[in-house]
């Protein structure tokens, strides 16, 4: 069992932290007491994080005070750490410890995936989703523990605090949401958080998060987007007219003046070095997400956001079988949920809402009109609801204006109406109330923003007085998004 673990290296790497205790937050960053082989060294080591979180001497004397309290002294194997030739350099040190490290975790997983195959006749999907998490925290250099003691969870908690007592008066303690009235409102989307954006059909429920993904990217974050219904290429097309102000259509026929080509030049060749990545294969389970995530966020540890589009294209295990739609949703909703906490990153979902609330008077929608709002709503951080009255208002006007074309007699009512059918559609821009119907953390309320039409773009809209109470009730329901043809480019 030599090639699992090296004594000496363990005895090197102790020594050098106690001749010289200011190499400890190096060694620190890279290694944790279960990277080392022998009981006694990991000890060792966990004494020296705590003496060093107290500010305390990391020394013999201290080490020695320290270590028993638990009864872990060993003065022989102590004498052998301090009679190891202190290093200098410890990069190498540290690396062949943590390698060591990791291969003690790959054989103890090779004997789990025997037992869960074979002794525990798990399913097979189960079985892969298990090892992929076990290779991710091992490739993360990431611990699971069974519990944080108090105090493990005083110690981070002080941490965060000092963390934020650093941003000073800075509202924004999460990830940037891109919208400076929302980012009041919520203090950023919290590192493990679920958010859901739900809409109906027109209000834009794919442009707010692009505009979301846009920003996130030209702050050099990386996002990860699952597009079920949409091509990449589509959602690139949408995302370059918001950042170009070049209208969608003409981006879509490609109908565009020389500076304007020269616009779209110049954000094309910014966005091909941004980190924005796609999967639009229109198919999706939360093990393919669990795992297709995993793999991208260990490649690109600067990804801070992925979003879905949508939730309910989404599919479950088969197990649940017909009939099993809710528990399906379930099983999604908690598993997106523990993914975003397990990768330290929010998590956007869209979702669908009831057709019912095209019956009320009142159309703006509140968390019963979220389809299949159990699970959602349990599972949830943030919910948020996009709503744009003139978007009611204009198909209200539609509908009367047909009724009176179809009356011989009311050709006054059919102008009158035409006029004002006519303006709200050459509005460029619509005021869009973003309801946060649920917030874990924070108040509910609305966002003010306004929705530039012609370019697919959201933009934080100036204060117009206090937010309304948001009232909820019940309700069921179903839809679909409109589809854009994308151009040949």
């Amino acid at each position: 069992m030599e090639e699992l673990y090296n004594l000496n290296i363990e005895k090197a790497v102790l020594s050098a932290i106690i001749f010289d205790p200011e190499v400890f937050e190096d060694v620190a960053t890279n290694l944790k007491s279960v990277d080392f082989y022998l009981p006694f060294h990991q000890y060792l080591f966990a004494a020296m994080e705590t003496l060093n979180e107290q500010d305390l001497p990391i020394d013999e004397e201290f080490l020695k005070k320290e270590l028993s309290k638990e009864n872990r002294f060993d003065e022989i194997a102590m004498i052998e750490v301090i009679g190891s030739n202190p290093i200098t350099n410890t990069k190498a040190y540290i690396q062949e410890i943590k390698a060591h490290s990791n291969k003690r975790s790959l054989v103890t997983l090779a004997t789990q995936i025997k037992k869960l195959t074979i002794e525990d006749d798990l399913d097979v999907t189960e079985v892969m989703d298990r090892v992929e998490q076990k290779l991710y925290e091992i490739t993360q250099d990431s611990v699971s523990e069974d519990f944080k003691d108090s105090k493990q969870i005083t110690v981070d908690m002080l941490k965060e605090i000092e963390r934020l007592k650093e941003l000073g008066n800075s509202k924004l303690i999460g990830i940037d949401t891109g919208f400076e009235n929302l980012n009041d409102k919520t203090s950023g989307f919290g590192k493990g958080d679920l958010v859901i954006i739900a809409a109906r059909p027109a209000m834009g429920k794919t442009a707010i998060v692009l505009n979301m993904a846009l920003r996130a990217v030209e702050r050099n974050e990386g996002v990860a987007f699952f597009s079920l219904e949409m091509p990449a290429e589509q959602l690139m097309l949408r995302m370059l007219s918001a950042k170009t102000s070049i209208p969608l259509q003409a981006l879509r026929v490609g109908n565009l003046q020389d500076d304007e080509w020269s616009r779209l030049a110049e954000a094309t060749d910014d966005m091909s070095r941004r980190k924005l990545f796609v999967d639009d294969g229109g198919y999706a389970t939360i093990h393919h997400v669990r795992s297709k995530l995993r793999k991208l966020k260990s490649q690109h540890p600067e990804i801070s956001l992925a979003i879905i589009d949508y939730l309910q294209l989404m599919s479950g295990d088969s197990k649940f079988g017909n009939g099993g739609r809710q528990q399906e949703i379930s099983e999604i909703s908690r598993g997106l949920k523990q993914l975003a906490r397990e990768l330290a990153i929010p998590i956007i979902a869209l979702s669908q809402l009831n057709r019912s609330l095209e019956s009320r008077d009142n159309k703006r929608p509140m968390l019963s009109d979220l389809r299949e709002s159990g699970a959602i709503e349990q599972d949830a951080d943030i919910i948020l609801f996009v709503y744009r009255d003139n978007v009611y208002k204009e198909s209200q006007i539609k509908e009367r204006l047909e009724k009176a074309k179809a009356d011989d007699n009311s050709q006054d009512k059919v102008t009158k109406l035409q006029q004002q059918y006519d303006e709200l559609r050459r509005k460029p821009e619509d005021d869009t109330e973003l309801i946060i119907g649920k917030q874990r953390n924070g108040p509910t309320g609305t966002v003010d923003l306004t929705f530039h039409k012609r370019f697919t773009r959201f933009v934080d809209a100036s204060a117009k007085g206090p937010a309304f109470e948001v009232v909820f009730e019940s309700g069921d329901y179903d839809t679909t998004e409109g589809k854009i043809d994308a151009p040949i480019i």
